[in-house]
């Protein structure tokens, strides 16, 4: 690590009062050792990291990270505030700070030093050092590991150990998640070392504690984050200590950005339980099915080590397992592959918003492809193509309208599944697979009896409570292996199929149908506050969960076979909106491309397809890097094209494809003007704003060589 951190990156006296500043302060230290070439490029790339998840941890730290393209080589700035900064820990504002920055491509020797820095962090001994140390010099290093020398001659070795080392060790006195320090062939940035010894007492049953009650309780676990630099290995370290002082033996596969290394499968199988500490889905998830597993996010492990060990013995105590067959959890706290259902810190809002969003994105692709093949059946047959005979019965190949009526078939098949995925997956991100049998079944059920949409989301919230509270139940041993495959999906579908029939169908269906009839109903002033009210919701978080909701209320009016003018005309302000953000950020890089640095002006260039084609998250790196400037204008546009599609009475049967489906819309020509003048008022609403800073660092005219010119320092936080 000697040249990964020197003096000059340290700053004992950071006079920062935000995270921003923090993160610029250190990040310009970076530049004038040319370790970063844009550090506006940069400051957005740190953004969007901090936008995933806080990187404030318990215990006074922040650590803002990112690997980015404008970092030539691994490099570690560190600052010390007496007044604190507020990084998003629970426990209040941090005073150490240090900032990673990994190129885009860093080679798994470097990331495997910074992961054993990550490690470093936990040891109370190295944090309470950096606290005290008061030289530039001896900060550096003591962070790289060295003997700083000391106004008498002595050596603070003792006060920090070598972060190489620091990833060996873990409970009980295996040795999980160790790092080599170097880039031999002997090991990535993941590898872990003592699956090797452990499964030798594993596969031969003469483990060093024998085997019964003697045997200490065995954890293995598995830690991920989206960077995979720095959360990763302390939430490994965390669960080791928590483990060496609890007495139970764990072994951490840490998924980092290098890859990982396996743990050895006879680890696996004689581990007592299962602790998935993540914010990214587990990879090969499967392997560790069978076995009582506590599913919760990266920082839960770093923060509450000790409570996810207490929880999982827990768990093993009254028998709760996952499924044997691969399936995930099912146990309740378990997640999809795709959405997690929630850990166990979080609120209901959030479990709920999380679960409801697992359906929406797996209905999503059978919406598009619905609605388009119906779309282009109209397209090609005309509208009276609905009431065309069956293609089994009547197809003539030489004519458009056999052809028509084909997409238009095979469109309203696909548009059948709608709400049965739409309730199965909702009740899979709550109970993982044992939800999908009853999740499907009500969803069937709410189409039989017209409950639609509302009934398909009952439906899957019903399923996965049903599931969640049978697999609270304590049953013998022997009946386990049935429970996945006959008992749950028996029981579940029978209580959903009951409420859905006799209880609850008949009011959600009528309210399906009032809900409908308004729609129907919307004109003049009443339709335009809708379209305005879309568009601010479409452009809010850019395909995050108000966008989403939006969505899926234009889509469900849609998903019909002879959907209403209203329903139409809804469906196409949506999408018009959605594309006005990234639209917007293309032209405005375009027209005053100074206040943008090198990096927004190449997002610029991509944007522009993104937004012709309605892919609102074109406009994400923008919001991440100055989010008050942005958003607040992509917002405003888009309430102005979405109350515009609503006047002109532009309507759309496709749910997705924008420009590309321009010849299925109604008035095409006012839905297109309906889309610029949206655009327009953005970008010259971001020019405005971003005219009232100063041109930022990087932004000015690119010089022969297609650098940026030299111009003067900004001092303005990105996102301010």
């Amino acid at each position: 690590m000697s040249d990964m951190i020197t003096a000059d990156l340290v700053d004992l006296d950071l006079s920062a009062d935000t995270k921003e500043a923090a993160a610029r302060a250190l990040a310009e230290r970076m530049v004038a050792l040319g370790r970063v070439t844009d550090l506006e490029g940069f400051l957005a790339d740190v953004a969007a990291r901090e936008a995933q998840m806080p990187t404030g941890l318990d215990g006074g730290i922040g650590i803002p990270h990112c690997r980015s393209e404008h970092v030539t080589e691994p490099t570690l700035a560190f600052g010390r505030s007496a007044a604190g900064i507020d990084f998003g820990a629970a426990d209040g504002p941090a005073d150490l700070i240090f900032l990673i920055a990994a190129p885009a491509g860093a080679d798994d020797a470097h990331l495997t030093i910074l992961s054993s820095l990550a490690r470093q962090l936990m040891n109370a001994e190295f944090t309470d050092a950096l606290r005290s140390v008061d030289d530039a010099s001896a900060a550096a290093a003591l962070i790289r590991g060295d003997e700083p020398p000391t106004a008498d001659g002595s050596t603070a070795a003792d006060a920090a150990k070598a972060p190489a080392a620091a990833g060996s060790g873990s409970a009980s006195g295996s040795e999980s998640g160790s790092e080599p320090a170097s880039g031999s062939g002997s090991g990535s940035a993941d590898s872990v070392t003592a699956p090797a010894a452990a499964s030798a007492g594993a596969a031969t049953g003469t483990d060093d504690a024998g085997t019964g009650a003697d045997r200490p309780f065995r954890i293995v676990a598995v830690t991920s984050c989206p960077t995979g630099i720095a959360h990763t290995y302390m939430a490994a370290e965390s669960l080791e200590n928590a483990g060496r002082e609890a007495g139970v033996e764990v072994v951490v596969e840490t998924q980092g950005s290098a890859g990982f290394t396996r743990l050895d499968p006879a680890v696996i199988a004689a581990a007592d339980g299962v602790i998935f500490a993540h914010d990214v889905p587990v990879r090969e998830k499967d392997r560790f099915a069978g076995k009582p597993t506590v599913d919760t996010g990266v920082k839960a492990a770093i923060n509450r080590a000790a409570d996810l060990i207490t929880e999982v013995r827990g768990k093993a105590e009254r028998g709760e397992v996952t499924a044997t067959d691969g399936s995930g959890a099912t146990d309740g706290s378990g997640t999809s592959p795709v959405e997690r259902a929630g850990g166990p810190g979080e609120g209901y809002g959030t479990k709920l918003r999380t679960w409801l969003m697992s359906g929406v994105s797996y209905m999503v692709p059978f919406v598009a492809a619905g609605g388009l093949l119906i779309a282009l059946g109209f397209a090609i047959g005309g509208y009276e193509i609905n009431e065309a005979p069956s293609v089994m019965d009547h197809f003539v190949w030489t004519q458009a309208a056999s052809w028509g009526a084909l997409l238009f078939q095979i469109g309203g098949v696909a548009f059948g599944f709608l709400v049965p995925v739409l309730a199965g997956y909702i009740a899979y991100g709550m109970a993982d697979r044992p939800g999908l049998v009853p999740g499907f079944v009500g969803g069937a059920i709410s189409l039989t009896i017209s409950a639609g949409f509302l009934g398909g989301l009952a439906a899957g919230l019903i399923a996965g409570g049903v599931v969640l509270a049978i697999q609270k139940v304590r049953i013998p041993a022997a009946l386990r292996g049935i429970m996945p495959v006959v008992v749950i999906p028996l029981i579940s579908s029978a209580v959903v199929g009951f409420l859905m029939f006799v209880v609850i169908g008949k009011p959600i269906a009528s309210a399906q149908k009032a809900m409908t009839d308004w729609l129907n109903g919307l004109t003049g002033a009443n339709a335009i506050l809708l379209g305005a009210l879309l568009g601010l919701m479409m452009c809010f978080d850019l395909g995050g969960p108000v966008n989403k909701v939006a969505y899926t209320f234009a889509t469900a009016g849609i998903a019909v076979a002879n959907p209403s003018d209203s329903a139409m005309k809804i469906m196409a302000a949506v999408m018009a909106a959605g594309m006005v953000p990234p639209l917007a950020m293309a032209l405005a890089t375009t027209v005053r491309g100074k206040l943008f640095n090198r990096t927004e002006r190449e997002n610029g260039k991509a944007a522009w397809v993104l937004g012709a084609s309605f892919i609102s998250e074109g406009a994400i790196p923008f919001a991440a890097a100055d989010p008050l400037r942005v958003i607040p204008a992509s917002m405003v546009g888009g309430a102005v094209t979405g109350a515009l599609s609503m006047s002109f009475g532009a309507t759309l049967r496709a749910p997705h494809g924008g420009i590309f489906v321009v010849p299925l819309i109604g008035n095409p020509f006012l839905y297109l003007v309906a889309i610029a003048a949206g655009v327009c008022v953005t970008a010259a609403l971001v020019i405005v704003l971003k005219g009232l800073r100063k041109p930022v660092t990087g932004a000015d005219t690119a010089g022969p060589d297609g650098t940026p010119a030299p111009s003067a320092r900004e001092e303005q936080p990105v996102a301010a």
